[in-house]
């Protein structure tokens, strides 16, 4: 189903607008009353002269005449506009910008064509992805006319139909896509919308520069139901790295059991490194299975360590010595 925006009502009420405000630009305003006054003036010299009544009025009618000629003769473009001129119904070619000349009742310039970049949004809404999901689509379209003759002549309101030719290339790009691919390929579907809307609008005379995908909005069951699946998913690879980290460090726990298997001293050098990283901090107390006693002889391990330690501290041994006698 399409909906009519409000913009393409505003567009045409300003063009309507535009084209009323063309029809007597302020040159033509100026002129027509300079000659107005030019005609009071002629008048009262013509009457203080004691020319005739019919003469007076005749002169002062041609004058304002004259005036009224120019003031709807005359006509302005800006820079980036050109008129298009209609002889008695027949295409005669394009005016501006600047000043130009219309013949009053033969000629007319029914529209006016903008030369600059125009902006357009457009949006698809509740439109089925290839998947079947609903979603809602803003962009917008950049373009500009190339030709104003076919934008006057080959479509009636070349704005309205660049409007409806942009919404129906979205819809048909979204009904060939899954929602993943819309989701993050925007990039690839401006492209896809810029060919499709090119190649209707080109017989206009219009081109389109580019279009941009601002928004992409989905049912929000279906994006709770998505950001939990991104979760799991992260919530699953965090579990493998612990596996892949877990197995790592069994796989050196057996490599060094290898190392030390067949090397009792480097074993027994690694327990007496581990009692004198343990006995470094004070008040420090080290547990040592029996079995490891027994087959490391970590007994005289420890009973050199304690020496060593008493070696390092002798102010602590003299006072538990005093203590005991």
């Amino acid at each position: 189903m399409f909906k009519r925006v409000d913009w393409q009502s505003k567009d045409k009420q300003g063009e309507s607008m535009r084209a009323a405000g063309y029809r007597i630009p302020g040159a033509a305003w100026g002129v027509w009353g300079i000659l107005v006054v030019v005609a009071g003036v002629l008048g009262a010299l013509l009457g203080s002269s004691g020319a005739a009544s019919l003469t007076i009025g005749l002169s002062v009618t041609g004058v304002v005449l004259l005036s009224l000629l120019l003031l709807f003769a005359i006509k302005v473009a800006d820079q980036w506009e050109k008129a298009v001129v209609l002889r008695f119904g027949r295409f005669v070619g394009l005016r501006g910008p600047g000043i130009f000349w219309l013949t009053p009742i033969v000629e007319t310039a029914p529209v006016w064509i903008d030369h600059r970049v125009m902006v357009t949004p457009f949006r698809a809404e509740k439109t089925l992805t290839k998947d079947t999901v609903p979603v809602d689509v803003d962009a917008v379209l950049f373009w500009l006319v190339w030709d104003a003759e076919k934008a006057a002549l080959e479509v009636e309101d070349y704005r309205v139909a660049i409007a409806w030719a942009a919404q129906t290339a979205l819809r048909e790009v979204i009904g060939q896509k899954d929602l993943a691919e819309i989701l993050v390929g925007r990039a690839l579907m401006d492209r896809e919308l810029q060919k499709i809307i090119d190649e209707r609008t080109t017989p206009w005379g219009v081109t389109v520069q580019s279009v941009e995908i601002r928004d992409v909005v989905i049912p929000q069951d279906l994006e709770d139901a998505m950001s939990r699946q991104a979760q799991a998913e992260r919530e699953r690879q965090a579990r493998v790295i612990l596996g892949e980290s877990e197995k790592q460090i069994a796989q050196s726990f057996a490599d060094a059991s290898q190392a030390y298997r067949n090397n009792p001293t480097a074993l027994h050098l690694r327990a007496m490194n581990m009692l004198f990283e343990g006995l470094k901090e004070k008040g420090a107390l080290v547990i040592v299975p029996s079995s490891a006693v027994e087959t490391m002889n970590l007994g005289g391990l420890m009973g050199m360590a304690s020496l060593a330690r008493e070696a390092l501290n002798p102010s602590v041994s003299t006072t538990e010595s005093s203590e005991e006698g």
